[in-house]
């Protein structure tokens, strides 16, 4: 969200804001409210839900409506509750959260409510969920908080150390889009990147190849990596023998970032694939469960307090 600091009053939201980020001016400050998939902010999250019910409701006064919210697998009751009451103070009649690998599974069009395993790495902004889903329910899960933040930040730290080159997280994420990749390229690819020195403090361009910006994400790459395997482990084997005949599913933002599924693929040794429309499953999937929510509130994927 983007605030006017002097009278607290929102001015962008999503998108338009998300572009204001290190190019406002003194009185206009670009916030994130949530970060690592849990409320930073409480009061600019409250002000962010106010506007998206208000859009959805319209004008119809003393309407409150039913709010289902994603959050990751990993978070604790005290962070699941601070949802729910931000939910709830924004204007919600009831709030509900399910968690995110569920939702994307859902999103995906995967058969969760059949008896057997399926396999969901869900790589959001914040965190990166991996779990197993049988009969409606998660049976193994982990979460781990690295996802497309964290990649742009190994970016930027690349550059910076690298070049002497301070970059922005719009830029770091352009790079990570353009040129980023998780497994070796059929054709390596470069991209010039604009900063500013930081010896001369001067604007420079500098170019960067996909093989050094690969090897900058390999590390958060590579303890996602290990979470799934750690998920793997401990998939009963009914299960895991579901898992290994269905594959395992990338959902999430993260889930474009080339050769990600062909490098899952060689650590586990299961066929990995990338949904359709990876990037909005878990919204896509929130909309179905709360479409159904008396059934997805039987099969208890769906929780209050």
């Amino acid at each position: 969200m983007a605030i006017n600091s002097q009278n607290k009053k929102p001015l962008a939201l999503g998108n338009e804001a998300r572009e204001m980020i290190g190019r406002t001016p003194g009185y206009i400050t670009a916030i994130k409210p949530l970060r690592d998939g849990v409320i930073a902010d409480y009061t600019t999250t409250l002000k962010m839900m106010q506007i998206i019910i208000e859009k959805v409701i319209g004008g119809r006064f003393g309407f409150k409506p039913i709010v289902l919210v994603c959050i990751p697998s990993g978070v604790t009751n005290v962070e699941k509750r601070a949802v729910m009451m931000a939910a709830k103070e924004a204007g919600a009649h009831q709030a509900f959260v399910i968690e995110e690998p569920m939702a994307a599974a859902i999103g995906a069009g995967l058969p969760i409510a059949q008896p057997g395993g399926n396999m969901v790495v869900d790589i959001g902004g914040g965190t990166s969920d991996v779990a197993v889903i049988s009969l409606g329910g998660i049976v193994v899960s982990e979460s781990i908080r690295i996802g497309g933040n964290k990649l742009d930040e190994a970016i930027m730290r690349h550059v910076k150390n690298t070049y002497n080159l301070l970059i922005g997280e719009t830029t770091a994420e352009e790079v990570k889009i353009r040129i980023g990749s998780a497994h070796k390229l059929q054709q390596e690819m470069k991209m010039e990147v604009r900063g500013r020195d930081v010896v001369q403090s001067m604007p420079r361009t500098v170019t960067v190849t996909s093989e050094e910006i690969r090897e900058a994400l390999s590390d958060p790459i590579k303890q996602i990596c290990q979470k799934v395997c750690m998920v793997l482990e401990r998939t009963p084997p009914e299960l895991a023998s579901d898992v290994i005949e269905r594959g395992i599913t990338l959902t999430g933002g993260g889930a474009l970032l080339r050769g990600l599924d062909k490098l899952l693929e060689s650590a586990t040794e299961i066929p990995v694939r990338v949904a359709d429309n990876a990037l909005n499953c878990v919204a896509i999937g929130t909309g179905k469960a709360l479409e159904e929510m008396d059934t997805i509130r039987s099969s208890g994927a769906v929780t209050t307090f």
